[in-house]
This record gives C-alpha cells, sequence and structure tokens, in this order.
C-alpha cells in the first residue's frame, strides 16, 4: 500500500472553528477549539492554548496551507505568530456552518423562551407558563433571535411583543422597608408611585415599616430613593425575588 504524500508546509487539522480575517488584499484564517472563541472574546478564557489548536496563521485551516512570513508582515507589520493570531481572533469572522448556525439559533430561542418564562406569569393567576408555551407564542409573534445579542436582553425586549398574544407581566419582588425620620412621609410619596401593591404598612413613632410588591424593573430606583434620601438610615430588605402562586402547578 503506497504512502500519502503530505507535504510539509501543511497542516491537517479536523473537527475546527475557523476565524478569518481579510487585510492587505489576503485572507488569513486560524484553527480554534469549538466553543473557546465566544469564552476568549468574553473574557472568560484566559489561555491562548486553550483557544488555538495551533499557533499557526494559514491562508486556508480547510487545505492546511500556512501564510507566508513576508505577507504577515506586510498585512500586520509582525510575524510572530501568536500575536497574530490573537489579532485575528479578536476583530475577524467566526466561520460556522449552516447546520451549527440553525443549531445555535434554536439554542438561543429556547434560552430567551426559559428566560421568559422563570421572570414572568400570568396575571390573573399568578402562575407561571411553560417554555413550551412560551415558545408558541414567540412563534405567533413571528419572533426572530438576534445572534449577536444576549438571550436576557432579548428576553426583555420579547415581553412587551408576547402581551398582545397572551396575558403576562413580569413576576414581582416582594420589599420590606423601613424608613425613619420627619422626611419619612414625603419619601413614601415618591415611593408609591413605583410599587404595584402595599401589602402591609405600619408607622411607630414616626418610622415607616412596609411590606410591598414592585416590578422588579423599579428596584433600582426605589434602592437609590431609601439611600440617598434617609441618607443611609432607611434599609430595603428583599424577601422574595419572585410573588408567584404557591404550589408547582405551571400554566400549559
Amino acid at each position: 500500500m503506497s504512502k500519502i504524500f503530505t507535504p510539509t508546509n501543511q497542516i491537517r487539522l479536523t473537527n475546527v472553528a475557523i476565524v478569518r480575517m481579510k487585510k492587505a488584499g489576503k485572507r488569513f484564517e486560524i484553527a480554534c477549539y469549538r466553543n473557546k472563541v465566544v469564552s476568549w472574546r468574553n473574557n472568560i478564557e484566559k489561555d491562548i492554548d486553550e483557544v488555538l489548536q495551533t499557533h499557526t496563521v494559514f491562508t486556508n485551516v480547510s487545505k492546511g496551507q500556512v501564510a507566508k512570513k513576508e505577507d504577515l508582515i506586510k498585512a500586520f507589520g509582525k510575524d510572530d505568530q501568536t500575536e497574530i493570531c490573537k489579532d485575528i481572533l479578536a476583530k475577524g469572522e467566526l466561520q460556522v456552518s449552516d447546520k451549527e448556525r440553525h443549531s445555535a439559533l434554536d439554542a438561543m430561542f429556547k434560552d430567551i423562551a426559559t428566560t421568559v418564562a422563570d421572570k414572568c406569569v400570568n396575571p390573573d393567576s399568578k402562575r407561571p407558563y411553560s417554555v413550551s408555551l412560551i415558545e408558541k407564542a414567540m412563534k405567533d409573534v413571528h419572533f426572530s433571535v438576534k445572534p449577536n445579542r444576549n438571550a436576557k436582553q432579548q428576553a426583555l425586549e420579547l415581553i412587551p411583543q408576547l402581551k398582545n398574544v397572551m396575558p403576562l407581566e413580569r413576576a414581582q419582588m416582594r420589599l420590606k422597608m423601613s424608613i425613619s425620620g420627619k422626611e419619612a412621609r414625603k419619601i413614601r410619596e415618591k415611593l408609591v408611585k413605583l410599587i404595584a401593591t402595599i401589602e402591609t404598612e405600619d408607622w411607630n413613632s414616626g418610622t415607616l415599616d412596609m411590606v410591598c410588591l414592585i416590578d422588579p424593573g423599579h428596584y433600582r430606583a426605589i434602592d437609590e430613593i431609601v439611600r440617598s434620601e434617609t441618607k443611609g438610615s432607611g434599609f430595603i430588605e428583599l424577601l422574595s425575588l419572585k410573588e408567584i402562586t404557591e404550589g408547582d402547578e405551571v400554566l400549559e
């Protein structure tokens, strides 16, 4: 059986993620481990050896064609392969197959639906919806995933759209607040504009103790009012992140 000859300037790599960049009229590619490119760009992965399959710059990874030294110097002003790989990692385009792209979009679609299901309830029953029901509603409003944005951002933007096809609201947070001092009543007037429901309210020697439900989006504003207006004497205690009806029932 005859041996297959492989030229010495060719490196064969399999199961790779390719990052590509065009510069100075030339195409440059690097071979990376799958799932590591995004981790590197998000500063999660710090070890370049965990990202690169080889510290080599190619003109074509799939054919194993290595870039020439003079082309690297012309395009990048240097021939340090590792540093050039980092440049391509930072600014290059990640190449994925149609199958991979479709799979990634499907995964993000489910992530967005899961986030909405986790953050929202039916306003009438105060019970959460199943992920499958949220996914069906997403299709009803013709929601399309934006691959360059994270799932949480897209979920928060999606909620108002879903309200057009189903009863839906953010699950409320339950807070306990204590505010003292002569300004307590004025502070209360500012807070009630941001509170959905006051469950209990007690005045004791000029101190207001209150348990209430709020939309999570108002938490930061309420916290800022209490801290600044009371000059640190008031406090907020988070009693529950999500106010839902007790029990495991999920709306299908």
